[in-house]
């Protein structure tokens, strides 16, 4: 079982039979893959490394060779021509994430974004108690050769989307199992490790939203 299949399977409950998908930042095409199976999706990837994106196509999925901070997301597909675009794990990573975001709201009716907790306990202890950047298991790598240029907490992420207009239409937060508790319910943005937020425009048609 692929690493990451349990991140996966909580995205796929939120995709609906059918519905067009794109994937950025799609690696080799292995979430594509999976809602293909259980969701009977259509849509394309994005990615920059040619190597995953032979062994994507070898899966039969779509893929553009891209650098996501290029903003070429609108170059390549009209507003709304996607039921949902997904981002996982890989905002951190990206240059201006603010703009990545804008324009996954512009070619899709929703975003799926998944990303680690800098706030989380464990992180924040080892800045205070040892003077030292978080290296765990969803910061593995040393800070100087980290891809994570611009780590956030919960808080912040919720705060940029209120600052445009952005509505969480839903969010799950978990730990690196990906396993809820009672605990990330009552304090996420200091207990929780891994968030997945479901967002929208809110000036976009509404729908049937659920916060937890």
């Amino acid at each position: 079982m692929n690493a990451r299949t349990p991140e996966f399977n909580l995205i796929s409950e939120w995709i609906l039979p059918n519905s067009r998908v794109l994937d950025l930042g799609c690696g080799d095409g292995t979430l594509l893959h999976h809602l293909k199976k259980t969701r009977q999706t259509t849509g394309y990837g994005m990615e920059i490394d040619p190597e995953k994106n032979i062994v994507a196509i070898s899966r039969g999925i779509n893929v553009i060779q891209s650098n996501l901070n290029s903003h070429e997301i609108c170059d390549y597909f009209d507003e709304d021509s996607f039921d949902f675009v997904i981002m996982t794990q890989a905002i951190q990573v990206v240059s201006r994430p603010d703009l990545l975001i804008d324009e996954m709201l512009s070619v899709g009716k929703e975003g799926i974004i998944t990303f680690p907790n800098f706030g989380h306990w464990r992180n924040l202890s080892r800045l205070f108690f040892q003077g030292r950047m978080p290296q765990n298991e969803t910061l593995p790598n040393p800070w100087y050769n980290t891809a994570n240029i611009h780590l956030c907490t919960f808080s912040d992420f919720e705060d940029l989307c209120d600052e445009k207009d952005i509505a969480i239409v839903e969010r799950k937060v978990v730990n690196t199992q990906h396993q809820p508790s009672i605990f990330t319910r009552l304090s996420p943005n200091l207990l929780g490790e891994i968030a997945l937020y479901r967002i929208k425009r809110k000036t976009k048609a509404p729908s049937n939203e659920t916060f937890a």
